[in-house]
C-alpha cells in the first residue's frame, strides 16, 4: 500500500514539471516570436507583400467557391475576347445567364479572372511542393556531406558542381522534355533545378556550426550522429533556409509559368498563369488585357516573395537585431 500511495506523489511531480516546461517553452516561443515580428515590421515592404501573399493564398484555398472549375474551363465563343467589365450571357447550371467579365475574357470566352482564381491554386502548388521537395532531399545530401566529410563528401559535391554548371531553366526543360509533359514531371523538374542549391547552403551551414562546443558536449554525452544533426544542429542553421526556401518558392512560380509558356507545363484549358500568357500573345495588338492579367499577377506573386525573402533575411540576421 505504501508504495502506491508514494506513487501519486510521485507522478504529480513529474506532471506539473512538465507542465511547466511546456509554460516556459510556450513564454519562451512568444517572446522570440514577438521579437522576430517587430524586427521583421520595420521593412514596410516585407509586410505589405505578405499580406499580398496571404491574399493569394486564400484565393487559392478558396478558388472553388469563388469560380466553379468547370465555368473557368468550359468554351463560350459567343463571349471571346470581351473587354474588362463587358458582360455576356453565359450557360451555366442549364440556363443562359448574364455575367460580367471584370477582366474581360480569353479569345475561347472564358473569364479570366475566374482563370487567375484557379491558376493561383496551381501556382501555389507548385511553388511550396517544389521547394518542399528540393528542401528534403537537398537538405539530406547536405547533412551527410557536411557532417559526414570524405568520400560522402566529395561524391555529392561534384554531382552538385554538375548540376549546377546547367542553367536552372535549361536543366528544367531537359528534364520535362525527356520524362513527358505532366503536372508530376513538373514538380520534378523545378525541384531537381532546386536540390543542388540546397545542397550548398546546408553543406556549408553544418561545417561551419558543427565544431562548435554545444556540438562537442553532445558528442561526450553519447549522443548519435542523426540526433546531433537533428537536435542540435539543423535548428542553429535554419535562418539562411528559411530565407532561401522564401525566395525559390517565387522562383519556382516564375519557372513554372515559363514552362507552361513554353508549352512544357500546364496545358490549356487547365488554367495556369504561363499557359494563358502563352494563348494571349497572339492577340496582343487588338486585346492587350490578356497579357496583363496574367503578366502582372505574375509580377506581383514573385516580387512579393522575394521581397519577404529581403525581409526575413534582415529579421533573422543577428547583426541586425539590437
Amino acid at each position: 500500500m505504501s508504495d502506491a500511495r508514494t506513487s501519486v506523489p510521485g507522478e504529480a511531480i513529474v506532471r506539473s514539471a512538465r507542465e511547466s516546461n511546456l509554460r516556459r517553452f510556450l513564454r519562451r516561443s512568444a517572446k522570440n516570436f514577438g521579437q522576430f515580428w517587430r524586427q521583421l515590421s520595420r521593412n514596410k515592404l516585407a509586410v505589405v507583400s505578405l499580406g499580398l501573399v496571404l491574399v493569394f493564398a486564400l484565393v487559392a484555398v478558396f478558388a472553388d467557391l469563388l469560380y466553379e472549375y468547370d465555368f473557368v474551363t468550359s468554351n463560350s465563343l459567343e463571349n471571346a475576347l470581351l473587354k474588362p467589365g463587358e458582360s455576356g450571357i453565359v450557360y451555366y447550371h442549364e440556363k443562359d445567364v448574364e455575367h460580367t467579365f471584370i477582366l474581360g475574357s480569353d479569345n475561347y470566352g472564358r473569364d479570366i479572372l475566374g482563370r487567375l482564381v484557379h491558376g493561383a491554386r496551381v501556382s501555389m502548388i507548385i511553388g511550396f511542393a517544389t521547394v518542399a521537395i528540393a528542401l528534403v532531399v537537398g537538405g539530406v545530401l547536405g547533412a551527410i556531406a557536411g557532417y559526414r566529410g570524405g568520400l560522402f563528401d566529395t561524391v555529392i559535391m561534384r554531382a552538385t558542381d554538375i548540376l549546377l554548371s546547367i542553367p536552372t531553366i535549361l536543366l528544367a526543360i531537359a528534364i520535362v522534355a525527356a520524362l513527358g509533359n505532366s503536372f508530376f514531371n513538373l514538380l520534378v523538374a523545378i525541384s531537381t533545378s532546386m536540390i543542388p542549391g540546397y545542397i550548398r547552403i546546408v553543406r556549408a551551414s553544418i561545417i561551419s556550426v558543427k565544431d562548435q562546443e554545444f556540438v562537442e558536449a553532445a558528442r561526450c554525452i553519447g549522443a548519435k550522429d542523426f540526433r546531433i544533426v537533428v537536435r542540435h544542429i539543423f535548428p542553429n542553421i535554419f535562418s539562411p533556409i528559411i530565407v532561401q526556401s522564401t525566395l525559390n518558392v517565387g522562383s519556382a512560380i516564375n519557372w513554372a509559368a515559363s514552362l507552361s509558356f513554353l508549352g512544357l507545363g500546364i496545358l490549356p484549358p487547365k488554367p495556369e498563369w504561363g499557359n494563358m500568357l502563352s494563348e494571349a500573345r497572339e492577340f496582343i495588338q487588338y486585346a492587350p488585357h490578356l497579357l496583363f492579367a496574367p503578366g502582372i499577377t505574375i509580377l506581383l506573386t514573385v516580387l512579393a516573395y522575394n521581397l519577404i525573402g529581403d525581409g526575413l533575411r534582415d529579421a533573422l540576421d543577428p547583426k541586425l537585431k539590437r
